[in-house]
């Protein structure tokens, strides 16, 4: 129920607050389990994902956003997995693949963190190490605006933020690689190639020439 009450609420702030546009709902499988991946730009990139989406999402974020006014709390009230920076977290990563074992969807921003540079930064490879323990498919969500709220929120204007849905993909097989390393960096790209596909030109950063 709680769960519920805040999805209901973020939807209101969203309504009211911002120019929300979302694309690709026709992507939107019926439910899990799934692996949810998403651009991080702003600290309620999470929320947002949670408010938009059709189904139940348990995100993974660092523990530093449970000392942030508002999305702290939203995270926590929805059960979020909070995840020890700069070290190899067994609890959570046990409590994720839990998440995706009971059918249930596990939102994760690959980038570990949220741009510093507005723009897309190379994937790390925990999502991958999930991905394919779990043997889920991913569906890849793109987000635009939300690093330029607070700026416009402060000059009383309504940021527009819009969200691109793709379609649900799964890793690919069947690759030459030196190491294990190299392999599932490859995979992590492979990730971040579907959602540079979703964003603007601007957006792509590191990734902008992997991309038509």
């Amino acid at each position: 129920m709680m769960y519920r009450l805040t999805k209901s609420l973020l939807r209101g702030l969203l309504r009211g607050l911002t120019h929300f546009e979302v694309e690709g709902e026709e992507n939107v499988p019926a439910g899990g389990p799934l692996l949810l991946v998403f651009n991080h730009l702003a600290w309620w990139d999470a929320p947002i994902a949670m408010a938009t989406l059709p189904w139940r999402m348990t995100a993974m974020a660092l523990k530093d956003l449970q000392r942030v006014p508002i999305t702290g709390q939203i995270l926590s009230l929805s059960n979020a997995i909070f995840v020890d920076r700069g070290r190899y977290d067994r609890d959570a990563l046990r409590q994720a693949l839990a998440v995706l074992d009971a059918g249930g969807v596990l939102g994760i921003a690959p980038e570990g963190r949220m741009s510093v540079t507005g723009a897309l930064e190379r994937g790390r490879t925990g999502p991958v190490f999930i991905a394919r323990k779990a043997d889920v498919p991913i569906l890849p969500a793109g987000l635009t605006g939300t690093e330029k709220a607070n700026g416009e929120w402060r000059s009383l204007r309504r940021p527009h933020i819009r969200m691109n849905i793709g379609p649900v993909f799964r890793l690919p097989e069947g690759g030459q690689y030196a190491s294990r390393k190299e392999e599932r960096q490859a995979d992590a790209d492979f990730i971040m190639e579907r959602l540079a596909e979703l964003l603007p030109p601007e957006y792509r950063g590191v990734y902008a020439d992997s991309v038509q």
